[in-house]
């Protein structure tokens, strides 16, 4: 349902081809969904919209909750869809999640999903899958501070439950720190780690346990303090791998039992 075009006051990206709408220019939008695109782009805008959620698009930054769905499991589309996208036809790729995509082409797709909101456009158009992986990477780094806005806070491991051991203690205590996460966090956890399980199994990734670990460590799991100095960023590293290595020894029955009993809930839009 296209209005009348308007002009551009604040530059702001086409919804169909990501390119900037500068100042001045003239666009359209959907009354509808409010997607704004160029008058170029309209022949190549989907015939069918979804309303956008009431929010409109979800914020630049912000804590898991802020982007999870109203009804369980709590794991952003976003996240589902990259997941969904990866598997579809990145698991025969070398080094999935350790070779980077282009940087310039993460963040137009990570800002594109973000004004989408709930109705996010296909990332099957993306031709490099590596560019997929680093969106969903930028995505939980962007994470908002304070330490509860990570998927899994540091501080939250009582006695550094990974550092235990005894691995049955360890698994216990992580177990327990696990199920007292936020909902949003703790399923998203689950959908992650079952994610990155697969990828392990791949052997075309070559991508292990170990070198997973190394990737996610810091991505997913946070510091030791609100405000960590270059030492301590130093120091919480290999912490960071080693919580995320042990995360993944876990048996995935115990991340099913999170995310699959609303199994149909997470069809990607």
């Amino acid at each position: 349902d296209p209005v009348p075009p308007l002009q551009v006051i604040r530059p702001e990206p086409c919804g169909v081809c990501g390119s900037r709408i500068r100042f001045g220019k003239t666009a359209i939008k959907c009354c509808q969904c409010q997607l704004l695109l160029h008058t170029k782009c309209q022949e190549q805008c989907p015939s069918l919209c979804t309303p956008r959620p009431h929010h409109h698009s979800w914020p630049r930054e912000g804590v898991l909750a802020d982007f999870a769905p109203s009804s369980p499991p709590l794991v952003p589309a976003l996240v589902v869809q990259c997941v969904t996208e990866v598997e579809k036809r990145g698991l025969t790729e070398t080094g999935l999640y350790r070779v980077p995509g282009a940087e310039q082409l993460v963040r137009e797709w990570k800002r594109k999903l973000l004004r989408a909101g709930g109705a996010l456009p296909a990332l099957s158009t993306v031709t490099d899958i590596h560019v997929v992986c680093g969106v969903l990477k930028d995505f939980l780094r962007g994470l908002k501070e304070p330490l509860e806005g990570t998927v899994f806070p540091l501080t939250l491991l009582p006695g550094a439950a990974a550092d235990i051991p005894d691995d049955a203690a360890s698994d216990t205590a992580l177990r327990h720190v696990v199920s007292k996460l936020p909902p949003a966090n703790r399923d998203t956890l689950a959908f992650l780690m079952l994610h990155l399980l697969r990828v392990s199994h791949s052997p075309d990734c070559k991508m292990d346990v170990l070198n997973l670990s190394r990737v996610f460590g810091p991505t997913l799991v946070g510091y030791s303090s609100a405000n960590p100095t270059p030492l301590a960023i130093m120091e919480d590293t290999p912490r960071q791998c080693k919580v995320v290595a042990r995360l993944l020894s876990l048996p995935p029955n115990f991340w099913r039992g999170f995310v699959e009993t609303e199994q149909e809930n997470l069809v990607p839009m």
